[in-house]
């Protein structure tokens, strides 16, 4: 009887090999020279990860999208947006891949947001790849206003539920609720409020580390949903937060 082929790994040290390098030759010039590398130790197992991450996250939530597209799909571009930032190095220093919800397509965002133009604010599971540095994410970050206010009212009216998909054991310990928050409560919302602290957050995310060891696992398509089962309420809740389908 045919015994079925070992997995192989998707990335291998060379990722990260070329990550560091990357960190210490910032340059247009060493990044074309170098532009094979990225493509085989890089780019290609991403995107086959991507690919094979689809059909698992369904079991999530039909809701996910994994987009193995070279342009415009979960992949990030590593070329950096230079043009509001003094830090002109042309190239980001770590891997982003992003799992959207079905209902994100393009859409003008307002004035009053600093994230990424195009994109319907809706949860997100996140990948981060640096050396040293990694980690998996999820949740909403740097939400419109409009956004914003609707979260925090939702907050407001449902806190045991809110309690429930950020405190153990529905996300475990190894997972931190981060990202930015005012240093005042914001206006229009009780400072003695109980959940005030929450109601601070600017962003509405949790995460986790994954070490690189994990992450040249063969297993990594594996790992990678455990933990975002475990994020899953806190995806789950802001959909409910927003009125999108889980």
């Amino acid at each position: 009887m045919p015994t079925k082929p070992k997995a192989t790994a998707y990335f291998t040290p060379e990722l990260f090999r070329f990550m560091r390098a990357l960190a210490r030759n910032n340059s247009r010039e060493w990044f074309l020279e170098n532009k094979a590398r990225y493509e085989a130790q890089v780019r290609e197992p991403a995107l086959r990860l991507i690919a094979d991450m689809a059909a698992p996250l369904q079991t999530i939530t039909p809701q996910l999208v994994a987009d193995p597209k070279k342009v415009g799909g979960s992949l990030f571009r590593i070329h950096r947006d230079t043009r509001f930032s003094g830090d002109k190095t042309p190239y980001k220093t770590h891997v982003g891949i992003s799992f959207h919800h079905a209902a994100t397509k393009a859409v003008a965002r307002s004035e009053g947001s600093n994230a990424a133009m195009g994109r319907l604010d809706a949860p997100v599971l996140y990948l981060h790849i640096q050396p040293g540095a990694s980690f998996i994410g999820g949740g909403i970050w740097h939400p419109q206003p409009d956004t914003l206010k609707l979260i925090r009212d939702y907050l407001l009216n449902n806190p045991k539920s809110w309690k429930e998909a950020t405190r153990a054991p529905h996300l475990p310990k190894e997972w931190s609720m981060g990202g930015e928050a005012l240093s005042r409560p914001p206006r229009g919302y009780d400072p003695r409020h109980e959940l005030i602290d929450d109601l601070k957050r600017k962003d509405f995310i949790a995460s986790t580390e994954i070490s690189d060891e994990e992450l040249l696992s063969a297993d990594l398509v594996k790992l990678l949903i455990k933990r975002y089962r475990s994020v899953a309420p806190l995806y789950d809740w802001l959909c409910g937060a927003l009125d999108l389908e889980f």
